[in-house]
């Protein structure tokens, strides 16, 4: 397994508030993050990196999903007036994320490069709907320039994930089989609950194909209720040969939540949710 290192990030928050604009850079990197909330960006005119060129995400609800928030990603050679002009053209969105080179080496190539594939991944993972109308054009660049590129996209990654934006972030990280064996908890019960679940750092994940109960319970809670009939409107979980199955891999909050949803009753998840070889999720999280 390749060696991970720690990451220093400096964060300076341009008007000293945690929810302002602030700016944010890593140890050793070229880039520069900038982080602008909707009603900021009128008076960033003074901010010379916003007159660099760029790439830059814009993130907001979906008025069509409950499950999903919105999100858009674009590229500029002049980023500040870019956003401006989204203030008119785009409503859904609250804030901005801006990605700029330091050493002003970005040119129209690079961000388009940038922008493609920050797009293609977005698409991939799948956590938030992308706004884009048209899937961006990835440029041809060099092989010197493609590595360097790549590079900057996985330091754009790791701070947009560390902003607390997951849109870049896969759900469940590669494993082996037998780290699935080890990690993977099942549901079998009645009125067709069969299901697969992980514990994420995030939180529970029911896996993509688990088959949640067909019918509710009287006692069945009812804001519950009211989410579960999200995930079907929303068409993460789909009717298939009279069975309600997750189309994609789904975030819980907890355990208890993923059980409940797939149980179609109350349900505690550390009790419900078990390994193969018959342990309950409480058991294996409280082993040494």
């Amino acid at each position: 397994m390749k060696k991970k290192f720690g990451k220093t990030i400096k964060i300076f928050l341009v008007d000293g508030e945690p929810n302002g604009r602030m700016t944010c850079e890593l140890s050793n990197w070229t880039g520069k993050a900038l982080k602008i909330p909707r009603n900021k960006i009128k008076e960033s005119s003074d901010r010379p990196e916003l007159e660099n060129t760029g790439v830059y995400i814009l993130f907001g609800k979906s008025d069509k999903s409950e499950n999903k928030k919105l999100a858009y990603i674009g590229e500029a050679e002049g980023i500040y007036k870019r956003l401006n002009q989204h203030l008119s053209a785009k409503d859904f969105w609250n804030e901005a994320l801006v990605f700029v080179s330091k050493d002003e080496n970005l040119n129209k190539a690079h961000i388009k490069y940038l922008e493609s594939r920050l797009y293609e991944i977005a698409k991939k993972v799948n956590r938030y709907d992308i706004e884009n109308g048209n899937i961006p054009t990835k440029s041809i660049i060099s092989e010197s320039d493609q590595a360097e590129m790549e590079e900057f996209l996985e330091n754009i990654k790791l701070l947009v994930n560390a902003l607390g934006f997951k849109i870049f972030e896969e759900l469940r990280k590669d494993q082996t089989e037998e780290e699935q064996r080890k990690s993977t908890f099942y549901i079998v019960a009645a009125r067709g609950a069969n299901a697969k679940g992980q514990m994420t750092n995030e939180g529970f994940v029911v896996l993509k194909n688990s088959e949640i109960a067909t019918t509710l319970t009287n006692s069945f809670p009812v804001n519950m209720e009211k989410f579960r009939q999200s995930l079907i409107d929303d068409d993460i979980v789909t009717r298939v040969n009279n069975k309600l199955v997750f189309k994609e891999d789904y975030l819980f909050s907890s355990p208890s939540a993923a059980a409940t949803v797939v149980m179609g009753r109350s349900a505690n998840g550390l009790t419900e949710w078990k390994l193969k070889d018959g342990r309950i999720l409480k058991s294996v999280e409280s082993e040494a």
